[in-house]
């Protein structure tokens, strides 16, 4: 169906949506047509499901319009916008799992007023159509605990059509779907298309996206980038920026350089589920002593995943093995303690305590005498922290409470220092500084890296060996240099 010849179904006009002192959506503008399938990309915190959101009432806007067939509906609560023919398939599955699919869709059904009732008959045959029609049928007499994680989107899919939406916004469909399953969604989604409805989307997995899309706008901070075909939009400079952070530089060193004749850190073959949702599959990558490697990746791709099972805070299936023994088991404090030191994403700092604090906790099983020598040698690493000792770290800016996050895990004297994100939303001053800190750790100590990051124009002039990350798998490994000439075009 070719949407353009088209009216607008449904516009935002201006739409801005703020959080105290926080804008998470700004002046956003753009159409959707019947017949459309239109996608919102960009980096985490970008304001893709805040703008969904507000688009469905579940957040009131703080000024703009959506106007849906010429009337101005912003503002409305979310019961009131599904009835003028709105459909939302959530991110996170929340059935009724004590009531069978069937049931869970008849509930979808169930009219406004109780004198527009169907019958019992009426009703089940609308809701059996509606499970054959995602691929449901043949489990529809089953409650949701019994059933795949991907029946349970297909179950969100179908709540979503229920009620014949003119307009279905569908949140992170792909997400902890494998590859396969993500091709049959996709199928679906194209499906709601062919019947004339306006479609938005908004996923992490930009590739399959832009595989499905009419046209994408692209958003970073709340702001429109650039909207367009997904082709288009993928090559535009801005768009590429945002996502890779800029031209990529190199100085890695070969493997064969490092000593260790088994490597320090093994990850072999390792599964990890949320629930039902695969975030790992098979994924397998190794750390020589003293190496920095890093893994490259969208948001959602399963970084963090990864990280936090190496700490032991996820269950697993596969290996884990560090120096020749295996980690299954281990607490995640006493991995900790043994010299596997993670920096999280969220930094996990204690805002009411002074820097010095912070960072004496993360010092604290070290002697005196070892605290206070670790301590002088971070202050010459991040100067800023020495002049900040005495302040609060929740008064910090994001850049210094960054550096406190890595000075507090490096207080711990880690053998191998996980790094996760470290330049999420952070300027390129600061960038700047983490950059040469990392060099020097590169150049004048013994510790091992594992850097997670999106920003891979960050990532790769630090890293001797790259690995990325694809929706739950590895997909490449090799040097920075390979990665610039084979799998840079194709990361987005």
């Amino acid at each position: 169906m070719d949407a353009s010849n088209f009216a607008p179904v449904l516009e935002a006009r201006g739409l801005t949506k703020k959080f105290g002192g926080l804008t998470a959506v700004k002046n956003l503008s753009f159409e959707l047509r019947a017949g459309e399938i239109f996608g919102l990309i960009g980096p985490n915190g970008s304001g893709k499901s805040t703008a969904m959101k507000s688009l469905m009432g579940i957040e009131r806007p703080t000024s703009g319009e959506v106007v849906f067939e010429g009337e101005n509906i912003a503002g409305l609560p979310a019961h009131k916008i599904a009835r003028k023919g709105f459909g939302m398939v959530f991110q996170h599955s929340r059935p009724l799992n004590r009531q069978t699919v069937l049931e869970n869709i008849m509930v979808a059904l169930l009219p406004d007023s109780l004198l527009a009732l169907f019958h019992d008959k009426a009703l089940a045959e609308r809701a059996e159509a509606i499970a054959e029609r995602v691929g449901l049928g043949s489990v529809m007499r089953r409650k949701p605990p019994t059933l795949p994680f991907a029946d349970l989107r297909r179950l969100e899919l179908a709540k979503a059509i229920a009620r014949d939406p003119k307009v279905v916004l569908v949140d992170e469909p792909f997400a902890g779907l494998t590859l396969a399953e993500v091709g049959v969604f996709s199928e679906l989604i194209a499906s709601f298309r062919d019947e004339g409805r306006a479609v938005l989307l908004v996923d992490h997995n930009v590739k399959s996206v832009a595989a499905l899309v009419d046209r994408v706008l692209a958003m970073y901070l709340g702001e429109e980038i650039c909207t367009g075909a997904a082709a288009d939009v993928m090559k535009n400079e801005t768009v590429r920026k945002v996502y890779l952070g800029g031209k990529i530089e190199t100085s890695s060193r070969p493997e064969t350089s490092f000593k260790d004749k088994v490597p320090l850190l093994q990850v072999e073959n390792v599964s990890v589920f949320y629930g039902k949702a695969q975030a790992l599959e098979n994924v397998s990558i190794h750390i020589h002593e003293g190496e920095f490697v890093s893994v490259v990746g969208l948001n959602g791709a399963g970084k963090t995943t990864l990280f936090n099972t190496i700490s032991g805070f996820l269950p697993y299936t596969g290996e884990i093995v560090r120096g020749g023994d295996r980690l299954r088991g281990i607490s995640p404090a006493k991995i900790a303690r043994s010299g596997i030191v993670q920096c999280p994403e969220s930094r996990e700092l204690f805002g009411e305590m002074s820097v010095r604090e912070n960072l004496d906790l993360g010092g604290q099983a070290l002697p005196d005498a070892e605290r206070e020598a670790q301590l002088a040698w971070l202050f010459e690493l991040f100067p800023i922290l020495k002049d900040r000792q005495g302040q609060m770290a929740q008064t910090l800016s994001g850049g210094e409470q960054q550096m406190l996050a890595i000075g507090r895990a490096l207080m711990m004297k880690p053998k191998i220092l996980i790094l996760d994100e470290p330049t999420l939303g952070l300027a390129p001053v600061i960038l700047e500084q983490l950059s040469k800190a990392l060099e020097r750790l590169r150049q004048t100590t013994p510790i091992t890296v594992l850097l997670g990051e999106q920003n891979v124009t960050f990532a790769l002039p630090h890293a001797d060996r790259v690995y990325v990350l694809e929706h739950a798998r590895i997909v490449w490994e090799g040097d920075p240099a390979r990665f610039a000439a084979e799998a840079g075009e194709g990361y987005l």
